[in-house]
């Protein structure tokens, strides 16, 4: 038996969803965004591995980075040793970077992919030799859980970059950065407990 065609008003309603389109095209240019903004510091981290001056002081300066300090003889802060070359610490700093770049793309990725499949249209991706594992289950739920651990992987890189270079951070500031971090932890716990309650009492529910 054919659907009935929907009235008026719902269908103007279910065809609400396709305003989310501009926002899952602006987080894909915002993907370009971050994809420009990698290739950039790579060029520079390279640059800088050869000698250039100019992009290690870009580097950096980006990387919030400061040398070993100087002090006065009444032990008074005046400046900081010049950093002549790319050093262990500032080459970890960068690669941690350009590793916080990726995680937050492959977040969009889960946002744009997940959430168009979600929430405004099939893509017809069945049987696709690259469809993502993850996307033939993908549901409101399984998205939230997903996205709660791509924030705890992000925030834990941007926890270690603090710690390697805690030197130029303030006791508060690593606390409040752990803090968080702690809390963005628990609420991911929060979420996938909340998750499968809902499902295991979806099951216990089901026909059987």
């Amino acid at each position: 038996m054919p659907n009935a065609p929907l009235r008026p008003l719902p269908r103007l309603i279910f065809a609400s969803r396709w305003l989310q389109m501009p926002l899952y095209l602006g987080l894909i240019l915002a993907q370009a965004v971050y994809v420009f903004q990698f290739w950039t510091e790579l060029v520079h981290l390279i640059e800088a591995a050869f000698g250039d001056k100019h992009a290690l002081e870009l580097l950096v300066k980006s990387i919030g980075y400061k040398a070993a300090v100087i002090k006065d003889a009444a032990d008074n802060v005046i400046g900081y040793e010049p950093i002549a070359k790319l050093n262990e610490t500032i080459l970890m700093l960068v690669v941690l970077g350009l590793i916080d770049v990726v995680m937050i793309s492959n977040l969009l990725i889960m946002v744009i992919v997940g959430g168009y499949e979600t929430f405004v249209s099939r893509m017809d991706l069945d049987g696709h030799p690259d469809q993502p594992e993850w996307l033939s289950h993908v549901n409101a739920s399984v998205l939230k859980v997903k996205l709660a651990t791509a924030i705890i992987g992000i925030s834990s890189i941007h926890l270690l970059k603090t710690f390697i270079n805690a030197d130029n951070y303030t006791e508060k500031t690593l606390m409040w950065q752990t803090l968080i971090h702690v809390a963005f932890l628990l609420s991911a716990m929060a979420i996938a407990y909340t998750d499968r309650l809902l499902s295991h009492s979806t099951s216990s529910q089901a026909p059987h």
